[in-house]
């Protein structure tokens, strides 16, 4: 039960091992186009190698996370680090952040303060948050991956306790990508406690689901729908990896710098705003380098493509009983209320999301894209502040 502080603090021996694996990388010869359609370019990555050995700073990215508070603790047998930013607000609404693949709580770092101190950003102190920012198990500091696996309900299992011990008897919940599936699930596994999930990082459909329609689809949906069923062609090869051979994979990832930096590169050069030529120049390129950093010197490379396995046989296991006729229904009759925001090319389409009409918030955004809150952390702030408003 007990909640320990906790300090990043890299051994310098393993900044040096890192530096000196970039610098020695062996490169492969650059195909006859040298361009993204194959992956990530090698001129691009070998520049952007170079950056990380001799220009990016580890140790000021290290102090700044460290301005954070952070903590770590056990649950069920689990490991979870987590940062803690209180308020100044003595009326904030507890709010807990859930990241995805490839991102970790960097990709929340620059949200925080928005979130707890909107004062300073030109907000109102209604909209106060204290915001918990756990890494997901397997991810991070969050390792070794626990006797329980990953999987979506577990995890949010986790989230409940963790809340719980931190004292929140209500509280909110946002997160992207994989983030959003566990925060879906605290609606139904904690409804007397959470009062509303947000999410984003949605697509159209469940990659294995085949192609979605366009009839019907308004002009706009369209579009999303193309872009989906697009990467169902030729983008989700990181998706069956991860989900059926981790360990294979695990080797190159644990072992060389430059094949984790460019697994993750090509994620962020695929899903950010379409607008922006490269993926650095969608996000901060420091930014970009400390999520990499921090999948390198915890080796969660490795065990986040383990969670990824993991997470998918729950899955699987979850439709065989479906199909064999199991009664699935569970959770309240009505859960806490859903909000979902759409960035840029991302692919959700509320009529495939929500064919219900349950959802009460759902917003589009030109800008942005998959890392909203790296991209865009201002236009994150402001639908959760606008979600969350009448929810206090």
């Amino acid at each position: 039960m007990s909640i320990e502080p906790f300090t990043i603090k890299v051994a310098q021996t393993d900044i040096d091992d890192l530096k000196a694996r970039l610098r020695a990388a062996r490169w492969p010869v650059p195909p006859a186009v040298d361009d993204w359609s194959r992956g990530v370019p090698v001129g691009y990555l070998q520049e952007l190698a170079a950056y990380w050995a001799d220009d990016y700073d580890w140790r000021a990215a290290e102090a700044g996370l460290n301005e954070i508070p952070q903590f770590s603790t056990e649950i069920n047998g689990q490991r979870i680090h987590f940062f803690h930013q209180r308020s100044a607000e003595p009326d904030a609404l507890p709010l807990i952040l859930t990241h995805g693949w490839p991102g970790s709580p960097v990709e929340f770092q620059a949200l925080i303060g928005r979130l707890t101190n909107p004062v300073a950003y030109g907000g109102d102190a209604a909209d106060a948050f204290h915001v918990v920012v756990p890494s997901l198990p397997g991810y991070g500091f969050s390792t070794p991956l626990g006797p329980g696996g990953f999987n979506l309900f577990g995890v949010a299992q986790l989230w409940v306790e963790l809340m719980s011990r931190l004292g929140y008897e209500r509280y909110a919940a946002h997160g992207t990508d994989a983030g959003s599936g566990v925060t879906g699930m605290l609606t139904m596994i904690d409804p007397a406690h959470v009062v509303g999930a947000h999410l984003a990082g949605v697509t159209a459909s469940t990659p294995f689901g085949g192609p979605v329609s366009l009839e019907g689809l308004s002009e706009s949906d369209q579009v999303r729908a193309e872009a989906f069923n697009r990467y169902l062609e030729d983008g989700v090869g990181y998706l069956v990896q991860q989900s059926t051979r981790p360990q294979t994979l695990a080797y190159g990832l644990n072992d060389s710098p430059i094949g984790q930096l460019a697994w993750i590169v090509e994620k962020f050069a695929e899903w950010t705003d379409p607008t922006h030529k490269l993926p650095d120049e969608a996000v901060d390129r420091d930014q970009l380098l400390t999520n990499v950093s921090l999948y390198w010197f915890t080796q969660s490379g490795a065990s986040s493509a383990h969670a990824f396995y993991e997470g998918m046989q729950a899955w699987k296991a979850m439709l065989s009983q479906q199909s064999g006729g199991s009664d699935a229904s569970w959770g309240p009759a009505t859960p806490p209320p859903t909000g979902v925001a759409v960035f840029g090319a991302e692919t959700a389409i509320k009529s495939l999301v929500d064919p219900a009409g349950a959802m009460t918030h759902w917003t589009e955004y030109e800008r942005g894209g998959h890392f909203a809150a790296m991209e865009v952390p201002e236009l994150l702030t402001s639908d959760l502040q606008l979600f969350f408003r009448p929810l206090r």
